[in-house]
C-alpha cells in the first residue's frame, strides 16, 4: 500500500504534507488513530502528500488520505499548525525534497477502522506519560524528568542563561509551586527535547536512532514517526483549551450518555480530575445537555439517566464549554 503518495523522484524542493491527529475516547481511554506502513517500523499519524491538481482543498486532501488509510469517515476537522523544521523527514536528510507537514486536529467517536495490521488505536498518554494527572502526578515527573532537567540547568554555560533555562522548567512543570497548566502539552514536549530527554533529539542530531537511544529515552513516552509527536502534543494543547471554551466534548460521546460518562470522557483528554457535584452544576448552568427520558442499566451500579448534547446551546452563548469545575494540580 503506497499511503505517503511519494512516487515522485524529486530531489529537492519542498512538498506539502497532510497530516492528522485523529482523538476518539473510549472506556475513559483518550486515543489517537495510528497506521503503519512497510517503510518504517514506527507508527505514524495517517497523512500523505498534497495533490494540488486532484485535491480542491487541503482539508479535502486529508479527508481523502484518512479515508484511504482508514476506511474512516471524519466528521469535526480543524487545521492546526504548518510544521517545516528541517530535516524532520529522514528522505530529506538523503537528499529528497524539504517536507513541509499541514497538522490537523480531528474527533470522531472510536469505530471500527480498515482491518488492516496497519491501523490501530491506541492511548494517548502512552506518547506523553507526564500528561495524565487523573491519579496525582505521574511518578515520571519526580523519579526521572526533574532530576534530569535539574542537571540540564545546571549544565548552563553562563548565569542567565542558567536562570532562563529555570524559569522554563519551572513554567511548564509547575516546579516550585506553580500551578500545572494542562494545556502547555507541546511546551513540555519541546523543553524535554531541547533537554535531549526524548528520542527525537537523537535523531534529528543526526545520530543512529536504535544504538543512541538512551535508557532515559526508552522511558520517555512511546515514539512516532518523524515529527509526529510534536504535532500530536500541539492537538492535544489546542483541544484542552478549546473543550473549556466549545462544546468539542460532544464530538467524541456517543449520542446519548450519562453525566459521569460526561465527565469521565472530559477528564481522559483533559488529563485530570473534576469535582463531580461541581461538574454537573456547569452541565447544568451551560445548557449542555437535556434528558432523554431513558434510563441506562450498563453503568455497573445503580441505573443512571441518560442524556444528549442540546444543540441549541451553540446559537444562546458565545462560548459554551466544560471551562470551570476543576480538582487537584492536573487541571
Amino acid at each position: 500500500m503506497n499511503t505517503r503518495g511519494v512516487s515522485q523522484d524529486e530531489r529537492a524542493g519542498v512538498v506539502i504534507e497532510l497530516s492528522a491527529a485523529i482523538v476518539a475516547v473510549t472506556d475513559e481511554a483518550p486515543k489517537i488513530l495510528l497506521v503503519r506502513s512497510q517503510d518504517t517500523a514506527r507508527a505514524s499519524l495517517p497523512f500523505g502528500l498534497f495533490d494540488p491538481t486532484g485535491h480542491r482543498t487541503l482539508e479535502e486532501g486529508l479527508r481523502r488520505w484518512v479515508e484511504e488509510q482508514t476506511a474512516l469517515h471524519l466528521g469535526y476537522v480543524e487545521q492546526l499548525y504548518t510544521f517545516g523544521d528541517k530535516f524532520r523527514d529522514p528522505q530529506e536528510r538523503a537528499g529528497g525534497p524539504r517536507p513541509v507537514s499541514v497538522g490537523y486536529l480531528a474527533l470522531v467517536r472510536q469505530t471500527a477502522v480498515k482491518d488492516t495490521v496497519e491501523t490501530s488505536w491506541g492511548d494517548w498518554y502512552r506518547y506523553f506519560p507526564w500528561e495524565d494527572w487523573r491519579d496525582g502526578a505521574p511518578k515520571i515527573i519526580d523519579s526521572l524528568i526533574a532530576p534530569h532537567l535539574t542537571t540540564w540547568v545546571d549544565a548552563a554555560t553562563s548565569k542567565p542563561d542558567r536562570s532562563r533555562r529555570r524559569e522554563r522548567v519551572n513554567l511548564v512543570f509547575s516546579f516550585g509551586g506553580g500551578a500545572w497548566d494542562n494545556e502547555r502539552v507541546l511546551d513540555r514536549y519541546e523543553l524535554l527535547y531541547e533537554a535531549g530527554l526524548v528520542f527525537e533529539a537523537s535523531f534529528d542530531a543526526g545520530h543512529e536512532p536504535e544504538r543512541e537511544l538512551t535508557t532515559l529515552q526508552m522511558h520517555t513516552g512511546a515514539v512516532l514517526t518523524k515529527d509526529h509527536r510534536r504535532i500530536l502534543a500541539t492537538a492535544m494543547g489546542r483541544l484542552r483549551a478549546k473543550i473549556k471554551y466549545r462544546p468539542l466534548i460532544f464530538e467524541v460521546m456517543a449520542p446519548t450518555f450519562t453525566l459521569f460518562q460526561l465527565q469521565r470522557a472530559v477528564e481522559a483528554l483533559s488529563g485530570g480530575r473534576l469535582h463531580k457535584q461541581n461538574f454537573r452544576r456547569l452541565v447544568a448552568h451551560e445548557g449542555l445537555v437535556e434528558p432523554t427520558g431513558h434510563i441506562s442499566g450498563q453503568t455497573g451500579g445503580r441505573p443512571a439517566e441518560l442524556f444528549r448534547f442540546r444543540r441549541e446551546v451553540v446559537h444562546e452563548r458565545p462560548a459554551p464549554g466544560a471551562r470551570r469545575p476543576r480538582s487537584g494540580k492536573g487541571q
